[in-house]
């Protein structure tokens, strides 16, 4: 029987699942293989956040000189870094941060929406109590970031909160997988948390999942993460409108 999913995101999900038995039998890592995933997940964390913005240079020297490594392990980062479509390399102008890539944001959203219906419903027939004040926390965690005006913080909370559904269903392989697939949704969202009252609508929706999830309510809680990311494909067209120059709008 062949997968219904894309090729691509098939590769992800195997990516995502496989174990990692080559790392687990080592005893350490390499300096410039721990330097390269230290500059990797410091650039995408910049990247994903738009801290750098679409269409900025990266210069490789610059980056090695700021960690005190040679080019190698920059490069290295670059390099899956280009692989995930966050920069582009062209060798004979040089690396820059790439635009949201405007086509296949629905593809994504659409394939976030079902995965995360899947552990929202699971989550709803299996939370402790445990676990639901843990979820309680981080929504607690959310208002306080809307009411300081912390996006960067209410972001992370957002984050802690899906990622806290997948592991109470019992799946958090799903999240891992999740975040392969949504991290141009992700640059795509940071655009939309400055709309005025934005966060405090993200809230409402999150407290409608909880709500179902401690109702222990497999049903509604699917349907209200469906409607939670359903939104997303409403806020394409404007988010792009008002900011052009962060999209990419090639096929």
């Amino acid at each position: 029987m062949r997968s219904a999913l894309p090729a691509r995101v098939t590769r992800k999900v195997n990516a995502a699942l496989r174990p990692v038995a080559n790392g687990a039998r080592r005893s350490g890592r390499p300096r410039a293989a721990t330097a390269s995933s230290r500059i990797y997940a410091e650039l995408r964390a910049e990247l994903v956040s738009l801290k750098r913005r679409p269409g900025e240079v990266v210069s490789e020297a610059e980056i090695g000189l700021a960690y005190g490594v040679s080019r190698t392990p920059v490069r290295e980062a670059i390099l899956k870094l280009s692989d995930e479509g966050l920069v582009d390399i062209f060798p004979q102008s040089g690396i820059f941060v790439s635009r949201i890539p405007l086509a296949t944001l629905p593809e994504a959203i659409i394939i976030r929406k079902a995965l995360e219906a899947t552990t929202a419903r699971f989550a709803a027939s299996r939370a402790s109590a445990s676990q639901i004040l843990s979820l309680q926390a981080i929504v607690q965690r959310q208002r306080e970031a809307d009411a300081a005006g912390d996006r960067d913080g209410f972001h992370q909370a957002d984050e802690s909160f899906h990622a806290a559904i997948a592991d109470v269903a019992g799946y958090p392989g799903i999240w891992t997988l999740i975040q392969q697939v949504k991290v141009h949704v992700d640059r795509f969202r940071q655009l939309t948390l400055p709309q005025l009252g934005r966060m405090g609508q993200v809230i409402a929706e999150h407290e409608v999942i909880l709500a179902a999830i401690e109702a222990r309510g497999p049903r509604g809680a699917q349907a209200a993460m469906e409607k939670h990311l359903e939104r997303l494909l409403g806020d394409i067209s404007a988010t792009q409108t008002v900011n052009p120059e962060y999209f990419d709008t090639q096929n």
